[in-house]
């Protein structure tokens, strides 16, 4: 009776739900066998209930079509059903082939580009779905250290431990920059180290096609199975296959007994930027990281690498800057600072002028929806409660935004500015919702 009770509770699951039950289960037998080699898992990313999952998720990024062109209006048109179920069949007769990367450029606040790889819809469905499966084995094994493209983990948890371990001490700061790390991440490597957990043929056949998958630029296709390093970035299942790669780097500087550890020296790594922070960092443990880093056919940038006392001068990590001031209230005491950088300011500045720009015909209302999205979304990023301070950051937005509303008014108008008073600044709070940086603060955090 039990057994059908249970049996009849299981197909009232939802797709998440059972997926999450299979992560479960993973993650606590990786957790308990260091060392065990998962062997059956193509079953789970060929099954629908994995692809659904998947779309779902792909989905709610909302991103923009690969190389072929095909969109998700496209698909929900045909019919999300028979798409899933094609790509299932695909992945059963082990005909499936991705298509060729779409590469994109971004530019970059110094003025150089970023490329960037979009696979197709078709798949990122694919790749998420193997990521959903192979995801929790590798996290069993993460240092607590990593905080990039985690799950439960974010840039707000690694900030807090750096500004945790400058109040313990570890002032000495050593500020690594990888040179295109996602383009250099050598194949051989990579597979050994995935392969050391997962021995699924197919799987591990999975994730090599996407590493040698070809790239469309310009309408030319170049690449593919000569590639012998670079992961798109971009692609789904790409930061995590980053995460597993560097995982390794962290083993070697939190290993109990190593040099690192002896020196009280850690690590706090998201992604591919990563600092070393101690009471002192030797000129030898510096060249132990490079030698460690070139052999792993990675590259330090020498230029943007560099090694600061905080005690007495400021760094930037992550967009923060971390600096130790004055009190304002007490210049006989100092505190560990923590706000928003100068270029991450200028960012969103830059940001909110495109979008007046172009909004100049918008409703009212439609402007305040907008500039919304843009300056939540940035002051929950950097708004980190008892950790970072944004009193006069916000001051600095809300100055500049009131200025923008009333130039935007004043051209919107050919009654200069009569508009701008009309639907002042603090009306437009009242009225139509405008965001306020200055009143989202608590007063313990101003």
């Amino acid at each position: 009776m039990e057994r059908i009770l249970q049996t009849e509770a299981e197909c009232h699951l939802t797709d998440w739900e059972r997926v999450r039950d299979f992560q479960r289960k993973l993650y606590r037998k990786a957790k308990q066998e260091k060392d065990f080699r998962f062997y059956v898992l193509y079953d789970k990313v060929c099954s629908e209930r994995f692809l659904r999952e998947g779309y779902r998720k792909v989905r709610a990024n909302n991103g923009s079509p690969g190389a072929d062109g095909i969109s998700f209006e496209e698909i929900e048109r045909e019919g999300t059903e028979n798409f899933l179920q094609v790509i299932a069949e695909e992945l059963r007769n082990e005909t499936y082939k991705p298509s060729p990367v779409l590469r994109v450029y971004i530019g970059k606040t110094n003025g150089k580009l970023r490329s960037l790889g979009i696979p197709t819809i078709r798949d990122r469905i694919v790749q998420m779905a193997c990521k959903l499966v192979i995801e929790p084995i590798f996290e069993a094994d993460f240092e607590d250290s990593s905080y990039g493209f985690r799950p439960k983990r974010s840039a707000g948890d690694a900030v807090t431990k750096i500004k945790e371990n400058l109040k313990n001490g570890a002032a000495e700061v050593f500020d690594a920059d990888l040179s295109a790390y996602f383009d250099t991440i050598p194949h051989d490597n990579l597979m050994k180290l995935i392969g050391m957990r997962i021995s699924d043929r197919k799987v591990l056949h999975l994730i090599k096609m996407w590493l040698k998958t070809p790239i469309c630029e310009n309408g030319r296709i170049h690449g593919g199975k000569k590639n012998k390093k670079g992961t798109p970035q971009g692609g789904v299942i790409s930061p995590l296959l980053a995460n597993i790669y560097l995982h390794l780097m962290d083993k070697i500087i939190n290993k109990e007994g190593g040099i690192f550890r002896q020196l009280g020296i850690k690590i706090v790594r998201y992604a591919d930027d990563f600092i070393l922070m101690g009471k002192a960092l030797p000129a030898y443990i510096t060249e132990k990281l490079n030698l460690m880093i070139s052999r792993m056919k990675l590259t330090l940038n020498e230029e943007k690498s560099r090694q600061v006392n905080a005690y007495k001068e400021a760094f930037d990590f992550l967009g923060f800057t971390f600096s130790y001031d004055r009190s304002l209230y007490n210049p006989k005491q100092r505190y560990w600072n923590v706000r928003p950088s100068k270029k991450s300011e200028n960012k969103l500045r830059e940001k909110l002028r495109k979008y007046f720009v172009g909004c100049r015909h918008y409703t009212t209302e439609k402007v305040v929806k907008g500039i919304n999205l843009i300056t939540r979304g940035w002051l929950n990023y950097f708004h980190i409660p008892k950790v970072s301070y944004l009193r006069k950051s916000c001051e600095n937005l809300e100055y500049y935004m009131e200025r923008k509303f009333y130039r935007h008014f004043a051209k919107k108008s050919q009654r200069k500015c009569r508009l701008f008073h009309k639907c002042g600044f603090v009306r437009q709070m009242e009225k139509y919702g405008l965001f306020s940086p200055i009143r989202m603060l608590k007063p313990a955090n101003a």
